[in-house]
Formats: C-alpha cells, sequence, structure tokens
C-alpha cells in the first residue's frame, strides 16, 4: 500500500490523554472516595476480631482450606452460599438504582479502575508536573537522563503500588501477618506469588498505561447503563443554550450576540478520558464531573454564573430553554423506577438479615445408606446405616446427645461408641455413621417404610436441631 492510499485499519491508535489538575467540589469528593476506598481495601485484613482460641482472629477472612467466610461477628458456611448470591444481587441492584438516579456515578468515582487510574495520575503528577510538564516531557523524542529519571522514578512508584495491590489482594484469604512474613521469606504458597504477580501486572498496565481504554473497550457497563437511564436521569452535561455561539469562535460576526462558553477548553484538560463534553453525552463519559470544577472555575474567572457544564436531565432543558427552573432535584431522583430499585434492595437487605439472626447454631443433615437398604443381623433385629454431618457453628466446644423419633422400639448406636453423645469441637463439622436397630417382629422391621425423625440436643444449653428420613424394614 502506498503513503498516499487511505488505511483501511478498524483501529485507531491510542492517543495519550494528559489530565490536568483541577480544584472543586467535585475533586475533593474524588479525593476523599478514593482514600477511603483505598484504606480500606489496603487496611481491612489487618483487623483483629477476637473468635476464640481455635479459630482465626482475622476480621474479614476468606478461608478457603476451611471453607468459611469470616465477617466480624458473622460466619459464613459454604451451605449457606445463598448469604454471598444476596450481597451480589443487593450489589447490582444498588448499582441499577444509582445510575437510573445520576448516570455512570460508580464509574466516576468508586469503580476500582477509575480509583487506581486517579491514583497513578496523581503519582505520575508529583513526578513530571501538571498537564503541560507531562505532555513537553512525551513529545520530547531523545531519551536523555532526566527524562529517563523521570520515567523511572514513575514506573518504579507504580510498580510498588501495584504490588502492594496484589498483595492485599491475597492477604483477605489467609492470615495477613503470617502471609506476609512468608511471602518475604520466600516460604508462601506458589499459588500466593502467582496471585500477587497477576494482579500486580494487570494493575501496572490497567492503571498506569491502559487507562481510559479499559472504560471505553473492556468494559461492557457503558453499553448496558442505558438501559437503566431515561430522561429524568441526572448527568453531566453542557448547556449548550446559554454556553453557544462560544465567544472565541470565528464563525460569530461583529455585533451578534454570544454565549458564555469563551472556548478555553478547560473543560477537556481536565477530562480523564479526553472528550469534550460539549459535543454532548458520550459513550466515554465517566460522569466524574470534573469538567463542572474546570468550568466552573472559569465562570467564577469572567464573572459568569456557574452552571454552564453541571448535572442536569434532560427532561430539564424545555425549561430551561425558555429561561424557566428546571425540576426539584428529589423530582428527579424519586420517580418510579428508583423507588422500584429501591425497594427491592431492600427486601433482600432485609431478606438477609432476617435470614443471619433466625439460623440455628446447630444444624443435621442424614444421608442413608441405599446399599444395602437393611441388614438383618443374628438376632433377627432389622438395622439401618446412616451417615450424619452434624455442624456446631458455636465458638465453643460442646456435648450432644443423639437421639431416634419414631417408634419406642427403636435404638440408636453411634459408630465406635456404645453412648447416644457426640463431642464436637467448637466451630467445627463431623461426619459420623450411626445405627438404627429395630427388635425382630417390631413394626418399623416389619414395615416397608417408617417416617423416623433425629435429634440432636445440646447437653448444656437444650438447644435442638433435627432431620427427617426413613427406616426401611423388610416389607412382611
Amino acid at each position: 500500500m502506498s503513503e498516499t492510499e487511505p488505511s483501511n485499519s478498524l483501529y485507531a491508535a491510542r492517543e495519550p490523554i494528559f489530565p490536568k489538575r483541577v480544584a472543586g467540589n467535585f475533586r475533593n469528593l474524588k479525593w476523599i472516595i478514593m482514600a477511603v476506598t483505598l484504606g480500606i481495601y489496603y487496611i481491612t485484613p489487618w483487623f483483629r476480631w477476637d473468635r476464640g482460641p481455635s479459630l482465626p482472629d482475622q476480621a474479614v477472612l476468606l478461608d478457603l482450606a476451611s471453607r468459611r467466610f469470616y465477617f466480624l461477628w458473622i460466619e459464613i458456611w459454604p451451605h449457606e452460599f445463598y448469604f454471598v448470591a444476596g450481597l451480589l444481587i443487593m450489589a447490582g441492584l444498588g448499582l441499577f438504582l444509582f445510575t437510573s438516579a445520576l448516570g455512570r456515578v460508580w464509574c466516576g468515582y468508586t469503580c476500582p479502575q477509575t480509583v487506581w487510574t486517579d491514583l497513578f495520575i496523581l503519582v505520575e503528577r508529583w513526578i513530571e508536573g501538571d498537564r503541560n510538564a507531562r505532555l513537553r516531557l512525551h513529545r520530547q523524542k531523545k531519551m536523555d537522563f532526566r527524562k529517563a529519571r523521570l520515567r523511572m522514578t514513575k514506573w518504579v512508584t507504580w510498580l510498588l503500588i501495584s504490588m502492594a495491590t496484589g498483595g492485599a489482594w491475597v492477604f483477605y484469604f489467609f492470615d495477613a501477618p503470617t502471609l506476609f512474613h512468608n511471602l518475604f521469606v520466600g516460604t508462601a504458597h506458589p499459588a500466593a506469588y502467582i496471585t500477587v504477580a497477576i494482579l500486580t501486572g494487570t494493575t501496572f498496565l490497567f492503571g498506569g498505561f491502559a487507562r481510559e481504554q479499559i472504560c471505553t473497550y473492556a468494559c461492557p457497563w457503558p453499553r448496558i447503563q442505558a438501559a437503566m437511564m431515561d430522561e429524568d436521569t441526572l448527568v453531566v452535561a453542557y448547556r449548550e443554550w446559554r454556553g453557544e455561539p462560544r465567544k472565541h469562535s470565528e464563525a460569530i460576526k461583529a455585533g451578534e450576540p454570544q454565549g458564555d462558553c469563551i472556548d478555553c477548553m478547560a473543560c477537556v484538560n481536565v477530562c480523564p478520558v479526553g472528550i469534550d463534553i460539549r459535543d454532548g453525552q458520550q459513550l466515554e463519559c465517566l460522569t466524574c464531573a470534573l469538567c463542572i470544577d474546570a468550568c466552573d472555575d472559569i465562570m467564577d474567572k469572567i464573572g459568569k454564573p456557574r452552571g454552564l457544564i453541571d448535572y442536569m436531565a434532560l427532561s430539564d432543558e424545555a425549561n430551561e430553554r425558555v429561561g424557566k427552573p428546571p425540576k426539584n432535584l428529589w423530582k428527579h431522583i424519586l420517580r418510579p423506577r428508583t423507588i422500584m430499585y429501591t425497594t427491592l434492595w431492600s427486601l433482600v437487605g432485609f431478606g438477609l438479615v432476617f435470614a443471619l439472626f433466625i439460623r440455628a447454631d446447630i444444624e443435621i443433615n442424614v444421608a442413608p445408606i441405599r446399599n444395602p437398604t437393611y441388614v438383618t443381623l443374628s438376632d433377627g433385629s432389622i438395622r439401618n446405616t446412616y451417615d450424619i454431618r452434624l455442624l456446631n457453628k458455636n465458638n465453643d466446644e460442646r456435648h450432644f446427645r443423639l437421639t431416634v423419633q419414631g417408634d419406642p422400639t427403636l435404638r440408636v448406636q453411634i459408630e465406635g461408641t456404645p453412648y447416644e453423645s457426640v463431642h464436637m469441637d467448637a466451630d467445627a463439622m463431623k461426619l459420623t455413621r450411626v445405627y438404627v436397630v429395630s427388635p425382630p417382629g417390631s413394626v418399623p422391621s416389619l414395615a416397608d417404610a417408617t417416617t423416623i425423625r433425629f435429634w440432636l440436643e445440646d447437653l448444656n444449653t437444650g438447644d435442638r436441631a433435627f432431620k427427617d428420613t426413613t427406616f426401611n424394614g423388610t416389607g412382611n
């Protein structure tokens, strides 16, 4: 292909974006959210919570080896995964709620990609300078000592942040102080090193180099969010009817009315995805509102009212064009769509809390042995065998008595002991084999099947749990 022929490539090379520093209410809010979210992420694994001598004392721990999820005083067992599913449903409904009310507010303030990109840009600004200085450094073709020093300092700092990010993640799955020591002395499990390496690499690449490319091309949320938005959703937008025609436009003739926009490009220069909000709503827009801060600062300087770029709803455009005030803020937020999401979110949350408070400290599960369904003993007695799984969710050791209800002639025998009592360690699960014997000639021995109920009773507190099953006889 010659140089004069147009390219047929469907890929446009990335133009590096160097956002300018801006001050304002929304920028301050983003700083606060970044500090809080990063603080929670990095510090949480180090908080302690006393659960007793035999249990981990990490406040938040996903103990995969023991198949437990510890969150302060709450402990989730494998068969209680519906709690995790419920939390994921609440997270999804919450995302729908905030999107329907305020657009991509999740993307602009709390998405991990946004938070870490903000942190990397902050480091870049500290080391290389603000937008103009970074642009000059980028356009400098020659790699001299100063450029190499600044780039290496920036990349090393990014790498350290990325390593801390990957390291903090694995601390949620194992005791943090122990794993921290093992990582440095080289005795940690290979899976820990692999996880840290993968998260370090992805954080370094996504936060340092890909940045807005992840939001625009890799993330599916920009393409899904439109289903949750309508004309009453508050989004960051430009009041075109107030700003146009722009004062510095060459198309304006002398004496013609001019808008408030002076085409200073401040809104574009601070945008982390490099778009011009004055061109209307765009897929790339994160709704981070930094353009609002930049434009308000310019309006203050030229003596114009703030709000040329602001949070607004499409339904208010007609009124504002003729000088009427927009709807009250709460009329935009409290509407059928958001009320529906809030109601669903509350119902799921209430259900989870209710289920958490009514769940028992002890559980019993019974699995009859089907091969054979029964055994005839030498004295003519009929014996059925069961595998019984006992759960002690309490943080103390407990002694239980196992009994059977259904026919007074039935007797229980626990394998390996002549007693009906079972000792359980704190916060433990125990699988034991149990025999139920019916004497010859009794009703359970002669019937095809008899419904029986296993009872598990705490000998100290009297707490009880039961499970129904069947006793199989000869059918004669």
